[in-house]
């Protein structure tokens, strides 16, 4: 199966966002072919999460998983290592106070 590029997704994720209001930006522009994605969910009130796209081995299944939860600065401290030791890493941050990032609706795993 043909994968998207990384800057195709990145682009068709923050057109759905747009489409719900919900405000997002590329902090991090990585490799446009292939580089991975961070997602940080701003909450606005001093919290974040980061997710990350994971593969299931045995179903073949990709998903979204939490990286890391908590004070959104330890979460910016983290994308900060994984930026470190991954360069060609793209890092969208969404910023809504309800906690929507979408990543759980069809399509976006893929």
């Amino acid at each position: 199966m043909t994968r998207l590029t990384a800057d195709f997704w990145v682009h068709a994720y923050l057109a759905r966002l747009r489409t719900l209001n919900i405000p997002a930006f590329v902090t991090a522009h990585g490799d446009d072919t292939s580089g991975a994605v961070l997602v940080k969910l701003n909450t606005l009130d001093g919290q974040a999460s980061a997710f990350q796209r994971s593969f299931d081995l045995m179903s073949g299944a990709r998903k979204w998983d939490a990286l890391v939860s908590g004070l959104e600065a330890d979460v910016d401290a983290a994308i900060a290592r994984q930026r470190n030791f991954d360069p060609d890493l793209w890092v969208i941050e969404v910023e809504d106070r309800a906690g929507r990032h979408l990543l759980d609706q069809p399509g976006l795993a893929d």
